[in-house]
């Protein structure tokens, strides 16, 4: 039933485009160009967004699994985020599936602020959308615009303050103490970070956080151009959280394969079967939680 919903919901999209002034020949005029769009515009605005999805009742492309989770945006469920002040928050990934990290979105509106984690609680933020300001109380206040980030180690005082309109993706996650090893805040930006060689593949990597053994953690960020994949069918301990910036493709997870565009939210198991192959006429980028330099006890 489910995909004759499905079947039925696409057909009758033919039917509206075909009778369009804009059919699916003509070209999107300068204003409708992607190119005239902000970076990363598709996360919050999908290419089949909750509104596509409003005559199919009950429908939802998200799914949850023991060893992984789909989650897209029309199952984006918003309340306001605990100890933030004017922002609304959607929890895509917590411990409550299995992981031992929390990933979720903060849409900050005007006159807003964030609180604190908890003790011993590390956090990153990733700006999406607008922009943010990042005080503490050791330096000068620093601007964080899209493709933007700051990475805040456990027990540090911090705020991030917006004053008209933002959306970040935040990940935080309890501290695993490694000797005397000790995190220190780190703010960037993506194209601020060189390309890593990566043997034996064809997309382009970055990461966010130093390789050194204080962090516990690393964000990737992954570039793929159209009908490039991943070459390694990956099998690991790592646990992962995804969220994808552009593009669209095909994620195998496990024996499931789900066709995914920017917007969705992906979150991998240790050791579940997963691999990527990027499709449409545009490059995919996905942002990528990784657990590293620890045991995997």
């Amino acid at each position: 039933m489910r995909s004759l919903h499905l079947i039925v919901f696409i057909i009758i999209s033919l039917v509206k485009a075909s009778k369009s002034d804009d059919g699916f020949c003509s070209a999107p005029s300068i204003a409708e160009s992607d190119e005239s769009k902000p970076i990363y515009w598709k996360v919050t605005n999908p290419t089949l967004s909750p509104s596509h999805l409003q005559d199919l009742p009950g429908f939802t492309r998200s799914v949850y699994r023991r060893d992984h989770a789909l989650i897209t945006p029309e199952s984006h469920v918003y309340s306001p985020l605990p100890d933030w002040t004017n922002t609304l928050g959607a929890y895509l990934i917590t411990p409550a599936m299995g992981s031992h990290f929390v990933m979720y979105l903060a849409k900050m509106k005007e006159m807003s602020s964030s609180g604190l984690p908890s003790r011993d609680i590390e956090r990153l933020v990733f700006v999406v959308e607008g922009a943010v300001t990042l005080a503490n109380t050791s330096s000068s206040s620093i601007t964080l615009t899209a493709d933007s980030y700051a990475y805040l180690p456990p027990n540090f005082y911090h705020s991030v303050d917006c004053v008209e309109s933002a959306t970040l993706v935040v990940f935080e996650r309890r501290y695993d103490h490694l000797g005397s090893h000790t995190t220190d805040l780190i703010v960037g930006s993506t194209d601020k970070q060189p390309l890593l060689e990566t043997p034996g593949e064809v997309f382009e990597l970055r990461k966010l956080l130093p390789v050194s053994l204080a962090y516990n953690f690393n964000i990737h960020i992954m570039d793929f151009q159209p009908g490039e994949f991943l070459n390694v069918k990956e099998v690991h301990y790592n646990q992962h959280g995804l969220l994808l910036l552009e593009g669209q493709g095909i994620y195998r997870l496990g024996d499931n394969w789900y066709p995914v565009q920017a917007g969705d939210v992906i979150w991998m198991a240790p050791f579940v079967p997963q691999w990527y192959a990027a499709l449409g006429k545009t490059k995919s980028r996905y942002l990528l939680y990784k657990d590293v330099n620890r045991y995997p006890l």
